[in-house]
């Protein structure tokens, strides 16, 4: 059974090993090693994910299977200039276990987005996604979001291309 649970700071290290271990599994193969030490290093310290955390524009749910923690998503409030005039909120991450993927995970974080948005009187979910991860992809424009805009992603020291994905979720 998946159930959710609002992270605290306490959780920071159980964020940083799964922001790791997922990270790596989906994009090991496609990124030269010290790069992507380099972005472990930066964007997933046990450090950086308290201070997130701490953040209170920022929402942290972590999906368990049972009693083992299955992925997570982190929520920001955060507008975005290609969605001019909206009150928004951002899917920063949204992480499962590949042990995990295709066991409605991932389909259960999304809804509680959706859920938070609706009740947050949020019009629309936006994200970043590389454009080279078609299973992702995939995933996201299943729930309806479409491609709005294209921004750099730096990974390490490579720039990479990240598409720009949103969901309307008022009308």
């Amino acid at each position: 059974m998946i159930h959710l649970k609002t992270a605290t700071p306490a959780d920071a290290t159980l964020i940083a090993a799964i922001s790791r271990e997922t990270f790596v599994d989906t994009f090991a193969a496609f990124n030269t090693k010290e790069d992507m030490d380099k972005f472990l290093a930066e964007q997933f310290s046990k450090e950086k994910l308290i201070a997130e955390v701490h953040d209170p524009a920022n929402l942290f749910l972590i999906a368990y299977n049972d009693l083992q923690p299955a992925g997570y998503m982190f929520l920001k409030d955060e507008m975005h200039p290609h969605i001019p005039n909206e009150n928004a909120v951002e899917i920063s991450r949204l992480y499962v276990r590949s042990a995990f993927i295709g066991k409605g995970v991932g389909k259960m974080l999304m809804q509680a987005a959706v859920s938070h948005a609706l009740a947050e009187n949020k019009t629309f979910i936006w994200l970043g996604v590389w454009e080279h991860n078609k299973r992702a992809i995939g995933f996201y424009e299943s729930f309806g979001f479409e491609k709005f805009s294209e921004h750099d992603f730096i990974l390490g020291n490579d720039v990479q291309r990240d598409w720009l994905m949103r969901l309307k979720v008022v009308s």
